[in-house]
């Protein structure tokens, strides 16, 4: 397996994450190394919260919302999925799987010998920590998610799966704002979901040079369309670092990738999404059993105007009977940037007071 490490350089400058980094070695099924980077931030004898990042963004999306935790005396610990951050970066697209990095989190977890932890996860964060609390349940104490599940789909029709192969290895060309429309229909009644999540799916593996910052920024700083648009004209010419448009948001994401070869994580995961049935199967059904029967204190807090995962709300309250459910905060799919302070809050009192 080839690996790469971005140069702590490209790190250097990035506003409001002044955190030292953790490092930590696991290893791969063929025995490759592999570092997987975190941060511990907050008293040392303060309840622990594990707060876990999706695709394609890392653990700077909970940069607001430490400084938050951490004056409630909680700990704060933020880790960096493999391919992501300052976590090293497998090179093929066949090194990422959802086995793969639920495996990989498992072992920074053992290696930590972190214990009595609250989980919140969101995106991919949720779908692999739940996971990960399945294999070690002693670790966790409490349980959170938002915007996030573990999508179990085996009685999809064998027509909705034929469109989505079939689209996905279509030559149709996507840009940001034409994939963008299509997924924003993903909570409509009218369509199997996995009919509009194939445009994020084909999007990022199409997109060799996947705008990364951009995605983020149209997501959280609402950027007009216009500026998506001519931003993603000069990042595909080049010369993104001299556009206009960009943000200090915009080069936090970007930092983790100097290239298009550092990006296969963010182009490979979309499609492990089991949102039709895959190899992922027979583990979603084993973890969703866990849950059914669990009796660990669990919040679903959403934020309630999020297309990508507002109906995963109501499947997480099903396979969680003694779920708490929170009001929706609002703030759409990466709520810990755009409602810090809201979000924080309710986690707050999830720890101490529930």
């Amino acid at each position: 397996m080839k690996v790469l490490r971005t140069p702590d350089k490209y790190f250097a400058n990035i506003k409001g994450y002044p955190f030292d980094p953790i490092y930590t070695d696991i290893f791969a099924d063929d025995g490759t190394e592999i570092r997987i980077h975190h941060i511990d931030e907050g008293p040392s004898d303060g309840p622990i919260l594990l707060a876990m990042h999706g695709q394609p963004v890392w653990s700077y999306l909970y940069s607001k919302m430490i400084p938050i935790l951490n004056d409630s005396g909680i700990r704060v610990i933020a880790p960096d999925l493999v391919g992501y951050g300052k976590s090293d970066k497998p090179a093929s697209r066949n090194n990422y799987s959802y086995q793969n990095q639920v495996d990989w989190m498992n072992q920074w977890l053992i290696k930590n010998d972190l214990n009595d932890l609250i989980f919140f996860g969101q995106d991919w964060g949720g779908l692999i920590g739940l996971r990960m609390i399945v294999d070690n349940p002693e670790r966790f104490i409490k349980i959170s998610v938002g915007n996030t599940g573990l999508p179990y789909m085996p009685n999809t029709s064998s027509d909705v799966i034929k469109q989505v192969k079939k689209f996905r290895k279509s030559k149709k060309k996507l840009t940001p704002l034409s994939m963008q429309k299509e997924v924003m229909k993903m909570d409509s009644i009218k369509e199997h979901p996995a009919l509009k999540f194939m445009y994020w799916q084909k999007f990022c593996w199409d997109t060799y040079n996947l705008p990364i910052g951009l995605l983020n920024a149209a997501m959280m700083e609402n950027k007009p369309r216009h500026e998506i648009r001519n931003h993603y004209i000069l990042h595909n010419l080049g010369l993104s670092k001299i556009s206009p448009y960009i943000s200090h948001l915009m080069k936090a994401y970007d930092a983790p990738f100097p290239s298009p070869k550092y990006k296969m994580a963010c182009r490979a995961m979309p499609s492990h999404v089991p949102i039709i049935p895959d190899k992922s199967l027979n583990a979603q059904k084993n973890a969703r059993e866990f849950f059914l029967n669990s009796n660990k204190p669990f919040l679903s807090v959403f934020a309630g105007n999020d297309p990508v995962t507002n109906a995963m709300e109501k499947d997480v309250l099903q396979m969680v009977p003694n779920a708490i459910r929170a009001p929706n905060i609002g703030g759409g799919h990466f709520f810990q940037w755009t409602k810090p302070k809201k979000l924080s809050k309710v986690l707050i009192d999830f720890i101490y007071n529930r």
